[in-house]
């Protein structure tokens, strides 16, 4: 058989198929715009809108403004004009917000139609007495078997029981290229809605009708069905608070205007239209109209990235996590020991070394056997040759042997742990010298796996096997670190391994040995200290850990009991996600905060460029105040209406992609927001409410 046939394998065949692309959507998609755009006029219904108490408020002056202005048009009074105005940005301020909401949600809404298209009626084959009858996917229950062949749709959430077949998952994960599912090991678990492309599966089903992890996945993609998170009902309540405050001193305005008007003879007292238009500037819209989509796009952005989120709350959690829990293997490292050098012994020369080791290694499938034969190609460019032909006789590794070979053309070549193969060496009428003992001991104590190789009675040197730390590891540990993020590699290496990988990973700490309660009591440890903790798992064993984390990434080809455990599942199953998803945490944390914080300050800042002009005509002296020299009160009042509403819409882009993510400590984050979004929030408002002021005027609109 020739050598390319011999080192092919099912990852190598599934690698040709290409990936399917990202679920990220533009922005403004127009079937998800159209579709915000009459969801903003259904959540009108105030029993929607009571479910948002600023808005709520603003909703009721809308109302209160609407009466207002067809009394004006029915008496025919001069300001009829003006209230229709007010009504009308009234009414745009709440519809922006409902379309800011409705626009994260739409997103959302979207992804699940798309998944709702994979929920076809199913037949399924159920197993039962002995014989096979076929039944609606529907009537399947929890502890069912069925049989699934090639072409046919997986009808439930299961475990495989039996049998093994390649799986294109594509309708869940976005990934075209189809993975391995087995019975037993961590790759049993499979999803309904799935489809088997080839050999066959016995499955025990574990999910009955609409609680399977498609209608899990369904439910919480759609935003309208998010709880908000804790610190999102915190803020809620304190901007409540700020709303009442303010509709009590906006109350009490009129009449304290009315006896001072009366007492001094001169002004006039503000009309119920410029009161209410004074009560909406004055309570936070802006971040009450934003707050809700900027928690439904968080959630939006991590099922970007193929991971479903259970809740908000795990979102935020990832965000304020403190400690970082990852796997070694295929988190850390690339998963999988590769060969990085050939070290000879005296009077060997490396290319025989390499040659030797290369022809031991073509018939073995492991990554390890593959990464030899790379190597002594791309060191001495020995390629692989027909051996078929010579009558080579393979010797398959063991774990009785521990080592393997071939034997050919006289030559009896092996390569495998030291002990195995000098007894083999030494069976064969040679010696090992000591040199090989020193190189071996050496690779053990930095980390790595040496495998002697011997050509009969000769032993030629050693292959230096390595868990390669994957690129950028260091890099991103270190971004980490400057985050105030703490990083344990969890490994069931020895400690004098792990310490080498995790030295050069540039990890803070490490877990060696660990079996699944000592996890268990790392994570108390720091959830003790008033820490967070993240950690990723897929196995049955990572479960109790999972659950007791406060962000538990479970992988989507791990096991079912792995899954049921996290709060968030990772549907292309690589473990390096988990650093994405606590950026994406952050990133939520970060926008929120941000347009908090420049909701505040433009707040405070329309104070003082409105309520001057505002309030001229009952209080004349305060037009020395107007420093910006707005034409009136009617006009300073319906550009701050205008500009309240228009600010809005403004941010809406960032409250759905959220605020630019940099790596940086808490006190360098708080800085950066006072200054973009505090000052920002301070200047904005005047040049705003100038430019509109004057608009209206040069229109003759106020």
């Amino acid at each position: 058989m020739p050598v390319a046939m011999v080192n092919k394998s099912s990852e190598d065949i599934a690698t040709i198929v290409p990936k399917k692309g990202s679920r990220s959507r533009p922005l403004f998609d127009p079937p998800i715009v159209k579709r915000a755009i009459t969801d903003s006029f259904v959540k009108l219904n105030p029993r929607t809108m009571m479910k948002n108490p600023v808005m709520f408020v603003v909703e009721a002056g809308a109302v209160m403004t609407t009466l207002l202005a067809v009394r004006d048009a029915v008496a025919g009074t001069g300001i009829a004009g003006f209230t229709l105005q007010i009504t009308i940005w009234l009414w745009f301020t709440v519809l922006f917000a409902n379309f800011a909401e409705a626009m994260a949600e739409g997103r959302g809404k979207a992804q699940a139609d798309t998944l709702r298209k994979t929920k076809t009626e199913t037949t399924a084959r159920r197993v039962a007495g002995g014989r096979t009858e076929t039944v609606s996917a529907t009537m399947l229950r929890s502890g069912d078997l069925v049989m699934v062949e090639a072409g046919e749709t997986i009808p439930g959430d299961g475990d495989v029981i039996e049998g093994i077949a390649s799986v294109d998952e594509s309708a869940i994960t976005g990934e075209s290229a189809p993975v391995i599912r087995e019975s037993g090991g961590d790759r049993s678990a499979v999803t309904g809605g799935t489809k088997v492309l080839s050999d066959w599966i016995k499955v025990r089903i574990t999910s009955n009708p609409g609680e399977t992890f498609l209608d899990r996945m369904i439910a919480l993609v759609e935003g309208a069905q998010r709880q908000k998170t804790p610190n999102e009902i915190a803020l809620n309540i304190v901007i409540a608070g700020l709303t009442l405050v303010f509709l009590l001193a906006v109350v009490t305005l009129q009449p304290f205007a009315i006896y001072s008007v009366a007492a001094s003879g001169t002004g006039s007292a503000p009309s119920v239209t410029v009161l209410i238009s004074l009560l909406v500037c004055l309570i936070p819209t802006t971040i009450g109209g934003l707050l809700s989509a900027i928690g439904i796009a968080g959630m939006d952005r991590v099922m970007q990235h193929n991971v479903l989120a259970m809740s908000g709350k795990a979102v935020e959690a990832a965000g304020d996590v403190n400690t970082l829990l990852l796997d070694k293997t295929g988190t850390i490292t690339l998963g999988n020991r590769q060969a990085v050098e050939f070290i000879v012994i005296a009077g060997v020369d490396e290319a025989e070394l390499a040659d030797a080791a290369q022809l031991s290694s073509l018939a073995d499938e492991t990554p390890e056997g593959r990464s030899i034969v790379v190597l002594a190609k791309e060191r001495y460019n020995i390629r692989g040759r027909e051996v078929a032909e010579h009558e080579a006789h393979f010797i398959p590794f063991t774990a009785q042997t521990r080592m393997s070979g071939v034997d050919l053309d006289g030559r009896r070549i092996r390569k495998g742990a030291t002990e195995s193969v000098t007894e083999f060496v030494q069976e064969q009428g040679g010696q090992v010298p000591p040199e090989l003992v020193e190189i071996t001991d050496r690779i053990s104590r930095f980390g790595g796996t040496p495998l002697v190789v011997a050509d009969g009675r000769r032993a030629l040197g050693v292959v230096h096997l390595k868990d390669v730390v994957k690129g950028g590891m260091r890099e991103r540990f270190e971004q980490l670190r400057s985050m105030g993020i703490r990083t344990i590699m969890i490994t069931g290496d020895n400690p004098l391994t792990a310490a080498a990988i995790a030295a050069e990973a540039g990890v803070d700490d490490f877990l060696a040995q660990a079996a699944p309660k000592d996890k268990m009591d790392l994570i108390k440890k720091e959830q003790a200290g008033g820490r967070l903790v993240a950690m990723t798992g897929d196995g049955t064993n990572d479960a109790p850990a999972l659950a007791q984390a406060d962000v538990g990434l479970a992988m989507n080809t791990g096991t079912m009991a792995a899954k049921e455990a996290g709060n968030m599942v990772d549907l292309d199953s690589n473990p390096t996600k988990l650093i994405e998803v606590v950026a994406i945490g952050k990133q939520l944390l970060m926008t929120r905060g941000a347009l908090t914080t420049f909701s505040i300050a433009n707040d405070i800042a329309k104070y003082f460029a409105i309520l001057p002009a505002m309030f001229m005509a009952t209080y004349p002296a305060l037009g020395k105040l107007n420093v910006m020299g707005l034409h009136s009160p009617q006009s300073a009042v319906l550009a701050s209406v205008i500009f309240n509403a228009l600010i809005i819409v403004v941010l809406i882009p960032l409250a759905l992609r959220g605020v630019k993510y940099r790596p940086m400590s808490a006190a360098a984050l708080l800085r950066r927001n006072l200054l973009v979004y505090g000052v920002g929030g301070v200047i904005a408002p005047f040049p705003g409410i100038w430019l509109i002021d004057r608009l209206l005027g040069l229109l003759h609109l106020a």
